[in-house]
């Protein structure tokens, strides 16, 4: 038998014949499953765009105060250090003393009262300096002028402890204002996210400490509290125990001088000189001015620095190393200095650094 064979051609014109059609299978493109392979693509090309920028938008607005908080202490670790001069150099003069002016222009019922009424309202009250020292607590009395019958007063320690008592509540009444502020600095610092007033208080602080380029850094070296033992010394020194012409004449407990203010010529000045004592209308001022000088002044950045490094080392402001930085306050430079030193140990005026002023009762507000 013979076996015959049959091509594809055959094989299609037998399947006509019997009424089957064959058609070739074309391929068919799906726009649908194109358009999902396109649009996946596209979502995985921007993930892996956007993340980057997304990471760095996070990360400019973290934590703000997190990221000034870091830095502060970086630059201040490095202001120890080596002194970087970048660091609490710089000084805007333009509005220091605009708050302290405007204080000082405020009306107040300025009444000099004498020496003898003011030791009668001390005993009333009960504010003595003995029990400053065994109980740490100062009655809030606020006195504007000091009285001219101190010139008068021959017991020395007599007239010292009213000079104190006069001026000891508003040096710690002033302490406890930069301290309300310097508490609002660090919480400001460790908030996540800063309110538009916490931004603008900064702003405000910025100006009046002098600080250029919002620099946390110097804000947060300038901005502290200065022993109350230095500033007793430094205004008994000024003044000779509150008797001097300036205090007398114009609530000038610490010698500052001016160029433009008004001021008091000193007697004994030279022809040629132009400055005078800057005059304030009441004590307070005199006391915020002082305590803004040290704190913005280029001459005194050491002292700023040596408290700063007591700061880091967590320990207590100490009156006696910090004098050590005020030879640039008098012309007589570290004899100066010695002066200062000597004046706090002979009178003891340590006992008040650690005091606390009390609150104002309305039975005390009435006597004042």
């Amino acid at each position: 038998m013979i076996k015959k064979t049959f091509s594809i051609l055959d094989i299609k014109k037998y399947l006509k014949v019997k009424g089957f059609t064959i058609t070739k299978k074309k391929e068919v493109i799906r726009f649908e499953s194109l358009s999902k392979t396109f649009l996946s693509s596209l979502i995985i090309i921007s993930i892996f765009f956007i993340t980057p920028l997304a990471i760095n938008l996070s990360k400019e607005k973290m934590n703000l105060s997190k990221d000034y908080e870091n830095t502060s202490k970086n630059n201040l670790k490095k202001l120890l250090d080596i002194k970087n001069p970048k660091l609490d150099n710089n000084l805007d003069s333009k509005s220091l003393f605009e708050d302290i002016l405007s204080f000082d222009e405020q009306p107040k019922d300025s009444v000099r009262l004498s020496a003898s009424t003011i030791e009668e309202l001390f005993k009333s009250t009960n504010y003595s300096l003995d029990d400053v020292r065994k109980n740490k607590l100062v009655k809030p009395i606020s006195l504007t002028l000091l009285p001219t019958e101190i010139t008068k007063i021959e017991d020395v320690k007599k007239r010292k402890n009213l000079f104190i008592q006069i001026i000891l509540p508003l040096i710690i009444a002033e302490n406890n204002n930069i301290k309300l502020d310097r508490n609002k600095l660090f919480s400001i610092l460790n908030k996540s996210k800063n309110s538009e007033a916490e931004q603008n208080w900064l702003n405000s602080k910025f100006k009046q400490y002098g600080v250029m380029n919002n620099d946390l850094p110097t804000l947060k070296i300038r901005m502290d509290q200065i022993p109350t033992s230095m500033i007793i010394a430094q205004a008994a020194k000024e003044t000779g125990w509150g008797t001097s012409r300036f205090a007398q004449e114009g609530n000038a407990l610490f010698g500052q001088w001016t160029w433009s203010g008004k001021g008091i010529k000193p007697a004994n000045a030279d022809k040629d000189t132009t400055h005078k004592v800057r005059k304030f209308n009441v004590l307070q001022a005199s006391v915020k001015a002082y305590q803004r000088n040290l704190n913005t002044h280029s001459s005194y950045r050491d002292f700023r620095s040596a408290r700063a490094e007591l700061r880091d080392n967590r320990e207590k402001l100490d009156s006696m190393i910090l004098t050590e930085h005020l030879d640039s306050y008098a012309e007589t430079g570290k004899e100066y200095v010695k002066i200062l030193q000597q004046i706090i140990r002979q009178n003891n005026l340590t006992d008040f650094d650690d005091a606390k002023l009390m609150p104002l009762s309305m039975e005390l507000k009435s006597l004042i």
